[in-house]
């Protein structure tokens, strides 16, 4: 009588403890860079530069009514490197960190299709870190500057 009654009370905690752990608000943390792009190419070269101060935002939006559900913003900080929190589970939802404003006059082009950057939030596709990494973002200079035709020959982008 006494082992069943310790087997019951072992299920009974072990399923509370499943309901309990089922119910806990998921937090993580979005972190990426954002920098200037000097050469107008859309990705980092020797000549970018990281932004410190510079505003971005997370957002996430419901698949289907396309509605925002979750949004915060954050700055950047030391090496233009930005850390933002995430409240809740967002599987069915399309969640991105995109640029919102430069520190920088000369530098306030947003690099299109790299202004923002498409970002899990949720424990359910294989991830189980608190922290997500997002791709580099940044913007981008009105013109080239002059230091970028060496610098792209030597990466073979621009050629003789």
């Amino acid at each position: 009588m006494a082992k069943t009654v310790a087997l019951i009370s072992a299920l009974c905690f072990l399923a509370a403890a499943v309901v309990v752990h089922g119910h806990q608000t998921e937090h993580f943390n979005v972190e990426g860079d954002v920098y200037c792009d000097p050469c107008r190419v859309q990705f980092e070269t020797v000549l970018a530069q990281r932004l410190i101060g510079a505003t971005v935002r997370l957002e996430c939006r419901d698949l289907i009514k396309k509605a925002v559900t979750y949004s915060v913003e954050g700055v950047t900080g030391f090496n233009g490197h930005y850390s933002l929190p995430v409240v809740g589970d967002h599987q069915n939802e399309i969640c991105e960190v995109a640029v919102v404003k430069s520190p920088r006059p000369d530098c306030i082009e947003p690099m299109g299709d790299f202004a923002k950057s498409r970002i899990s939030c949720t424990t359910n596709d294989g991830t189980h870190a608190a922290v997500r990494f997002a791709n580099p973002i940044g913007f981008m200079t009105g013109a080239a500057v002059p230091q970028c035709t060496p610098v792209l020959f030597d990466l073979g982008v621009l050629v003789n």
